[in-house]
């Protein structure tokens, strides 16, 4: 079965290079594509979205996430506001008669006059992979139910599609990214968020009620799949001056993921396995520094990464490390100096950020050899770097990064200030496709998007396949791979 859709995948890739082998042009390219003039703004505090579930006491705010290293757990968490309520979740696969039941903690915070409803979490373990389950939460008259699937068995030919979105925040352009997400036809299976979630503390007083507005917002779709989460600087969420010292408190209350299943010591950096992907979950807001605890997690997860079973290596970060905008320019260089060696020289296939508000691909590239005394400062290019690619481009109400470096450096193959989300459909151990979606655009349109050749199996250069070629007589032509 593995050796008949990889013999397809490679029919695809050497058509495209085939069609573009005259066509294509390498790197650098900032998009000619003017966004509308109206900008990032609020949804009304009484929008549908984040309607309150009607009953006394309901769970709202329902997320899920992994909820151990392998894939067969998954933890659930929701929100009690009246009172506790039950911890338990009723769980069940679809088509079985018998129902199971698990046990979860609760917890709540204050933050300044704010007091949090009561934030239940929930792990299950030892489900079935590829399995369809229902569950439910809640008592009496107001519970409610949902369901999700299980990835499928680790290994190393298994289709997998993930999301890829950041910086949300809670505008209509945030709604936009969100419904254009659930509407792709590529159909994501889980999300990997990289950072900024409500934006809270951009509020007055780091307004609460804005973390329970965006749980109610995103529950639509994280009530029903796994959303993998990394933390920002919003989430950082300390006022010192009126007592709130301690860094992502309501985000560590509001969000658990299965650290400890990795060994790590804190919930900001950890590791998954999901189907054929090893993701690898950085922290830039926690020290990082030489000896830190996030550099000894992370200098002893990299080996363990077994390329046999999980040939995609996939790192999600808040700030990146390769930036052309000027917003937040250089913001990712001390990690960068500190990490890039060990992203080479495990061959990281990609690496995801947000933090900049707009998109960017780059090339393939290192810059590990510079130090003080050779000046050697210039990125080339390097077959075993990861692809670096931004998505911070959710939607928040603190609007685009517009303004970019000039003249675009050569490390940046292809940069737009737009919102919109990310789709990667990992196919087998040799190829995956990353595609990039506008919000302004049809649900199947990609933007940007390119095939990934795997860094630990893959011996073919790789070809991008839209967004840098130009059809004769049509200006501003895109290609769009979906017509092959």
């Amino acid at each position: 079965m593995w050796v008949e859709f990889k013999i397809a995948d490679f029919v695809l890739v050497w058509v495209i290079v085939a069609l573009d082998a005259v066509a294509v042009v390498y790197g650098g390219r900032t998009s000619g594509y003017v966004r509308g003039l109206n900008y990032s703004a609020d949804m009304p505090l009484d929008s549908d979205v984040f309607r309150v579930p009607p009953g006394y006491n309901a769970p709202q705010q329902v997320h899920i996430t992994q909820g151990d290293y392998v894939g067969k757990g998954v933890i659930i968490s929701w929100i009690t506001a009246d009172e506790p309520g039950s911890n338990t979740v009723l769980y069940w696969a679809e088509h079985s008669t018998t129902k199971s039941q698990a046990e979860g903690i609760m917890t709540r915070y204050t933050y300044i006059n704010y007091t949090s409803g009561y934030i239940h979490h929930c792990t299950i373990v030892d489900l079935e992979y590829d399995t369809k389950y229902y569950y439910e939460v809640g008592i009496g008259n107001t519970t409610r139910q949902f369901w999700f699937f299980t990835p499928p068995a680790i290994g190393p030919d298994v289709p997998y599609t993930f999301g890829l979105i950041g910086d949300l925040g809670q505008t209509f352009d945030s709604n936009k990214t969100l419904t254009h997400y659930e509407s792709d036809p590529t159909k994501g299976q889980t999300v990997l968020y990289v950072g900024d979630l409500s934006y809270a503390d951009d509020y007055p007083l780091h307004d609460n009620v804005r973390w329970d507005t965006w749980g109610r917002f995103i529950e639509r779709n994280a009530a029903y799949q796994p959303w993998i989460w990394t933390a920002g600087n919003h989430e950082i969420d300390t006022l010192p001056k009126y007592g709130e010292s301690k860094p992502f408190k309501p985000y560590s209350h509001r969000f658990h993921v299965p650290h400890m299943a990795s060994g790590s010591t804190a919930p900001f950096w950890y590791s998954i396995k999901r189907a054929s992907a090893h993701i690898i979950v950085m922290a830039s807001y926690s020290a990082f520094g030489k000896y830190t605890l996030q550099y000894k997690w992370l200098i002893s997860e990299l080996p363990k990464v077994n390329r046999t079973e999980t040939p995609w290596l996939i790192v999600l970060m808040h700030s990146p490390m390769y930036n052309s905008y000027e917003a937040h320019y250089m913001e990712g260089e001390t990690m960068r100096v500190m990490y890039e060696r060990y992203l080479v020289k495990y061959k990281v296939d990609a690496v995801f950020a947000g933090h900049v508000h707009a998109y960017e691909r780059s090339e393939r590239v290192s810059n590990i050899a510079y130090n003080i005394v050779d000046g050697l400062c210039t990125p080339i290019s390097d077959k075993s770097a990861p692809v670096y690619i931004t998505i911070g481009d959710g939607g928040n109400l603190e609007g685009l990064a517009k303004v970019m470096t000039e003249p675009q450096p050569d490390y940046s193959a292809y940069r737009e200030a737009s919102f919109g989300h990310g789709i990667l459909d990992i196919k087998n151990r040799t190829h995956a496709r990353f595609g990039w979606h506008r919000n302004e655009d049809g649900f199947a349109v990609e933007a940007d998007s390119m095939w990934l050749q795997n860094r630990y199996w893959g011996s073919v250069d790789e070809m991008p396949v839209a967004s840098i070629w130009k059809g004769p007589g049509h200006k501003g032509y895109r290609r769009n791979m979906s017509s092959y």
